[in-house]
């Protein structure tokens, strides 16, 4: 299916949604929002999608906001509600889909652009790709949830640093201090991507997505109450029908079949 700022493929169990703006770096207008939006909502309903691979068309992955947007008068939703309907409600179901979903960041990853990279289970970014915290450079915090993750992903002093600076870092960079999964050749992104999906798809989804929750939790519960949700939701892994297989398969000395079930 394509539509016009965002084209999705549906094969063997993983949906690739790209963002489908290369013209003006996959910036995020309105249109293109709302359309990743209904995407990851028809992703998460469909039980055939297993993995989701989140990327961009062209040299960026993304650039964040378009500007033409929020300088034209009459276009301009204002910042309140680009962040209430546009990007918080993006990040908000790319945590809360209990799938896991793949950013292949093949370019330049910029504001919300990067942020919302973050944002994914597992971050693989092509050797020319960058991500830049470009706020502060036009006067402005940073959004999508990047206080939040980037926080967490490489450490207080180095998120504050890179916030404030506006630093590029490169995929490698990223990678060395820990804010993405790994680094791989241009050529080969696509790949590699589809192979970490392939595998994704095929491991049992819903231990993965309730992984997820936890680890959702863990950024604000204690250790009490961590070890309580551990335990809870161990006891409904433990119901599924690939808990099932999985043992069955390591006791016959076989490659387990999971069916997300």
């Amino acid at each position: 299916m394509t539509n016009q700022s965002i084209t999705k493929e549906l094969k063997n169990g993983v949906a690739t949604l790209t963002l489908n703006r290369p013209e003006v770096f996959n910036s995020f207008n309105k249109e293109m929002a709302f359309l990743l939006q209904d995407e990851l909502d028809a992703c998460e309903k469909d039980d055939s999608v297993r993995a989701i691979i989140l990327t961009g068309n062209g040299k960026a992955f993304c650039a964040g906001q378009d500007i033409g947007e929020i300088t034209n008068p009459d276009l301009n939703p204002g910042f309140k509600k680009i962040l209430d309907d546009h990007y918080n409600p993006i990040v908000t179901r790319i945590r809360k889909i209990e799938k896991p979903i793949i950013c292949g960041v093949n370019g330049v990853a910029a504001g919300a652009g990067a942020n919302i990279a973050l944002a994914c289970d597992v971050v693989i970014a092509s050797d020319r790709a960058s991500f830049i915290q470009a706020f502060s450079k036009i006067g402005l915090i940073p959004d999508s949830a990047g206080t939040f993750f980037l926080p967490r992903l490489i450490g207080f002093g180095k998120a504050s640093a890179i916030m404030m600076l506006g630093d590029k870092i490169s995929a490698e960079q990223a990678e060395h201090m820990g804010m993405i999964y790994s680094v791989v050749s241009a050529e080969t992104l696509q790949e590699e991507v589809s192979a970490k999906a392939m595998t994704l798809a095929n491991m049992p989804t819903k231990a993965l997505g309730l992984t997820k929750r936890l680890l959702n939790e863990s950024m604000t519960n204690d250790l009490e109450s961590q070890l309580k949700l551990e335990s809870k939701l161990q006891i409904e892994s433990a119901s599924t029908e690939d808990y099932a297989e999985g043992v069955a398969a390591f006791v016959e000395k076989r490659k387990p079949v999971f069916k997300g079930k």
